[in-house]
């Protein structure tokens, strides 16, 4: 079993409840680490709300029109990445720096009225899905992952070891879309449209064609600027 399949997340003792961190830019996908700046009075409460409990966070992605009520309640994409807090660093001001770990994709199945200053909701948990008749599909589109990914590593230099690692590891379809998917420099929409499908058959497909639009020069898609693990998220 890879270090990857490793990071799988035990639903025994969720409660169904989740903190809402709503960001306009940034969709987090199960198996990968992402690095957070906290300096939102709000946010800073949600962390240490969290830190003193399961240490879970939902990152939910802000749906178009929030810019006019962003201080308030905007709404949501449907669904989000249930992560854990692995490390923080309270700053003097403060403020904090953050390692959230992406466990599982979760539905907001309803918002539940404000208690606190950050958002709350009940959520359920979302498997990956892969119909057993097509195993033969399966290993053709992990394959055919991984030929699209050593034909983009000439353009991500910064992120040559880590693609190298994955490479190498034997990792379920399941997780190597979500890593390239969030590693990728892909379209916001596209990122959460990648996230929302649990048919992992037709994720891979997704993540192909975008792949391959990219590379062919027809899509705003950047490679160089990918760094791994990337920059510090700020809310």
């Amino acid at each position: 079993m890879s270090s990857f399949e490793d990071l799988s997340f035990s639903a025994e003792g969720f409660s169904g409840k989740a903190r809402l961190f709503p960001l306009p830019n940034l969709v987090l996908f199960p198996h990968v680490m992402q690095p957070l700046r906290v300096f939102e009075p709000r946010y800073r409460e949600l962390l240490e709300d969290a830190l003193d409990d399961d240490r879970l966070i939902a990152m939910a992605v802000l749906a178009p029109g929030w810019e006019s009520d962003y201080e308030g309640r905007p709404p949501l994409y449907p669904i989000a990445c249930l992560g854990e807090i692995t490390t923080s660093h309270r700053l003097e001001d403060g403020t904090y720096n953050v390692l959230l770990l992406g466990l599982q994709r979760v539905r907001l199945v309803r918002e539940l009225r404000p208690a606190r200053s950050f958002r709350e909701a009940e959520v359920e948990l979302c498997e990956d899905y892969s119909p057993p008749s097509r195993a033969v599909t399966r290993a053709t589109l992990r394959r055919r992952l991984r030929g699209a990914l050593v034909g983009i590593l000439p353009s991500l230099p910064e992120a040559q070891e880590q693609l190298d690692q994955l490479l190498s590891t034997d990792v379920s379809l399941g997780v190597l879309t979500d890593v390239i998917s969030y590693m990728l420099d892909l379209d916001l929409r596209d990122k959460e449209a990648l996230l929302a499908q649990m048919d992992v058959h037709r994720r891979a497909e997704l993540l192909l064609e975008h792949i391959s639009i990219a590379l062919t020069g027809h899509h705003p898609t950047r490679w160089g600027e990918l760094a791994f693990p990337p920059q510090f998220s700020a809310n």
